[in-house]
């Protein structure tokens, strides 16, 4: 019979939960609580009975402690912070242009990658150019850290290969061969055991990180494969085609769980939310398509942009999520009710990506207007643009410190 203790407790921020830190025969081992629903208002005291109640491995003399996280994490919760933007660095990144550019969880680190074949390793206090990452005969296209460790780096390539890296000393760990076209979508699985590649051959791949071997190609879709996402455990993976479907997967078995069919167009993004109940679905036929992930089910049909959809995203709760379209506008929705609580007007040109901060208070939106927007989420308001010169923004990405914006030429990291 194993032995199980309860050694600590840590706290997650974001989205609010809480890790247990236990100990079985002899082996650390974690595991998550999400606490979705804390928010000013829940009794507390409730809370901690059903955590208590549904979780083995808290006792009910762990109450006190349990009380006090949650009051901590209500405190977090409770802060306003209204941060400035300002441009901090302007990297010569590359003799090529730019194709992608990622953070690693903590953000002191990031990567570009380029039409030049290669994908660069920075340094984000000091904009100092850390390695090249080179060896791809093609351009490298899609490109991720294995957050939350951030050890690790894969890149994608038009040469048809995806490529394994450490992140620290740039070391080649695999070349993972198997794709007949060019990669342009990949991400690590949260645990960081398994990486997904998607392609222009129609088919996604998932690959073992600790042996480089193909574990799995899923096959169903008729067109490429330009949009995939892990859920938060990492069983499940969700595809976005030019065929105008989405598939669910099981990670473990490669086998296609559920087709969600119903959008008139290519199908641009996707992406599951925290929980893992809900996925969403953007498309060039102008909406945004939020599905049952267990049944497989439409839930509802977003319209209102007059122009394609072209990336989608959830808070890090989940309690809403956001549409960016060519239109030039974004579109919030409360995840429970349905409502668009606001439209985002002010870029001139089309938004091509759209993310939050960890609070779930602001996103920010890229567009080829050469401007970001920075918008407060309750009130719907602009609260800041940031112009970056000649050339239109491509990508995005942001961290729990900064944001970043990247042109075809130059990356502008914006920092607090």
């Amino acid at each position: 019979m194993s032995h199980v203790k309860l050694k600590k407790f840590l706290l997650r921020y974001y989205p609010p939960g809480i890790i247990l830190q236990y100990e079985r025969d002899g082996v650390m081992k974690q595991k998550p609580v999400d606490l979705l629903d804390l928010g000013p208002g829940v009794d507390i005291e409730a809370l901690c009975s059903q955590v208590i109640k549904q979780e083995p491995l808290v006792s009910e003399n762990r109450r006190p402690a349990l009380r006090q996280l949650m009051g901590r994490l209500l405190e977090k919760m409770a802060e306003t912070q209204h941060h400035s933007f300002s441009l901090f660095k302007v990297l010569r990144a590359h003799i090529l242009p730019l194709t992608n550019c990622a953070f690693n969880k903590s953000g002191d680190r990031f990567i570009t990658g380029s039409y030049d074949r290669t994908c660069k390793v920075w340094d984000t206090y000091s904009g100092e150019d850390l390695f090249t990452l080179e060896g791809h005969k093609n351009v490298v296209y899609a490109i991720a850290f294995n957050n939350p460790y951030g050890d690790k780096v894969v890149t994608g390539s038009f040469d048809k290969t995806a490529k394994l890296w450490d992140a620290y000393t740039g070391q080649l760990y695999y070349t993972l061969k198997g794709h007949d076209t060019e990669i342009v979508c990949l991400s690590f699985n949260p645990q960081s055991t398994t990486i997904a590649t998607g392609s222009m051959d129609n088919t996604a791949k998932l690959w073992d990180v600790e042996t480089g071997m193909e574990r799995a190609s899923l096959l169903g879709h008729k067109a490429e494969i330009v949009s995939l996402n892990f859920n938060t455990t990492g069983d499940l993976i969700i595809t976005g085609s030019f065929d105008h479907d989405s598939r669910i997967w099981d990670v473990r078995t490669g086998r296609c769980v559920h087709t969600l069919s119903g959008h008139r167009g290519e199908v641009s993004s996707t992406q599951f939310n925290h929980a893992g109940n809900l996925c969403l679905s953007g498309s060039i036929d102008c909406t945004t398509r939020m599905w049952d992930v267990r049944s497989g089910r439409c839930l509802s049909v977003k319209q209102g942009h007059t122009d394609e959809v072209l990336d989608v995203a959830f808070d890090a709760a989940g309690s809403s999520f956001i549409s960016a379209s060519a239109d030039g506008t974004a579109r919030l929705y409360n995840t429970n009710t349905g409502v668009c609580a606001h439209t985002l007007i002010g870029h001139e040109g089309e938004i091509s990506k759209v993310a939050y901060n960890p609070q779930g208070t602001r996103v920010i939106t890229a567009s080829s207007d050469k401007t970001s927007r920075i918008w407060d989420t309750q009130t719907g308001e602009c609260l800041q643009v940031s112009f970056v010169g000649a050339q239109e923004i491509l990508s995005m990405a942001n961290s729990a410190r900064m944001g970043e914006v990247k042109t075809k030429e130059i990356l502008f990291v914006l920092i607090r």
